[in-house]
């Protein structure tokens, strides 16, 4: 039975994070669902994803990008998970929060291109200044395609714990971005590092997925190839 990858965006994001790799995965015949999370809380978003899972037939590798690194993290101990592909994602530990990782480190560039909401929820900067210090390696056309289709990211996501992490169970590949200004490549490899993950590396902004995807997708296939 062939592996089912299950594709799980980030924090402000939505399912067309993955619009370029998407096309990619359709010309291997690789059998793909989009996970649609609505960032309320870790908690709601993991229970999204495991509800996906539960509706499939078979194997499941669940791919992260960003927060959806955490989120993979949480709903990957569903006993249909047999692997878990991290693009320049979160990967906490046990009792880890996205912000708890963040706040160890120094501030990565996005910190000044982003503001609070009357509840606290997390609002990305949306004009050229911000394209260019972030996403600068991504067509234009693509990028605000994605950007129109973002929301807003409660605090609770950032905040809440993570449960076992599935890594410790699960085989994980790991794609870190080395000129990302989101996620500091330094905390990726220490990531890698400490999952003893299968690593690769590629120079792009934190946005991977539309950045290469082509490389994203090699990662995937080995991925694949190994679970079967």
């Amino acid at each position: 039975m062939s592996v089912h990858v299950v594709l799980v965006h980030g924090a402000g994001g939505s399912p067309s994070t993955w619009s370029s790799v998407t096309p990619l995965l359709r010309d291997r015949r690789i059998p793909y669902t989009l996970a649609d999370n609505a960032m309320t809380s870790l908690r709601d978003d993991e229970a999204s994803v495991r509800t996906l899972v539960d509706g499939i037939d078979g194997p499941v590798l669940l791919v992260g990008h960003s927060y959806g690194g955490a989120v993979i993290t949480n709903a990957g101990t569903h006993d249909r998970v047999v692997g878990l592909v991290y693009v320049a994602a979160f990967a906490p530990d046990a009792g880890e929060s996205v912000s708890g990782i963040v706040e160890t480190r120094e501030p990565a560039l996005v910190s000044q291109y982003m503001h609070r909401g009357p509840a606290g929820e997390w609002i990305a900067q949306d004009d050229e200044e911000s394209r260019l210090a972030l996403a600068w390696d991504v067509p234009e056309d693509v990028l605000r395609d994605a950007r129109a289709e973002g929301r807003v990211t409660a605090d609770a996501a950032f905040q809440q714990p993570t449960a076992e992490p599935a890594w410790r169970t699960r085989p994980s590949w790991y794609l870190v971005a080395t000129s990302d200004r989101h996620l500091l490549p330094a905390i990726q490899r220490d990531f890698v590092a400490r999952m003893g993950a299968v690593v690769d590396e590629v120079d792009t902004s934190h946005a991977v997925a539309h950045a290469a995807p082509d490389r994203v997708v090699a990662v995937i296939e080995r991925a694949v190839a190994a679970l079967r």
